[in-house]
């Protein structure tokens, strides 16, 4: 089994958390399970970026991106090279590190107030 290690995250998991995740997990499905509240406006279809991550470790262990999915990422906001969208990203063999960035582009927004 693996583990999906959630940096800390201001608003999202301010201590950070770590969730256990057996090969083929969704890590979007994983962090929602553990009530680390990731947007996911299209409610995980690959249609937005809201659910972008950062894998700072285990890249190489997750499925391959889609055209889809790479299509999308270029519109997140803070793209890097081991970004990818938490919808679409099923866990591997190794552990996983993942850093969730501070802003998305989601301008419909709900917020809870």
């Amino acid at each position: 089994m693996a583990k999906i290690i959630f940096l800390p995250h201001e608003t999202l998991c301010p201590e950070g958390m770590v969730v256990d995740a057996a090969k083929g997990d969704n890590v979007l499905e994983k962090a929602l399970e553990a009530g680390v509240e990731i947007e996911h406006a299209c409610d995980g279809s690959c249609a937005c970026t809201t659910c972008h991550v950062i894998v700072r470790e285990g890249f190489d262990s997750l499925n391959e991106s889609t055209e889809a999915e790479d299509d999308m990422l270029d519109k997140a906001w803070g793209l890097e090279m081991e970004s990818r969208l938490g919808c679409q990203c099923l866990v591997g063999d190794e552990d996983l590190v993942i850093e969730i960035p501070k802003y998305t582009i989601n301008h419909a927004r709900e917020e809870n107030h």
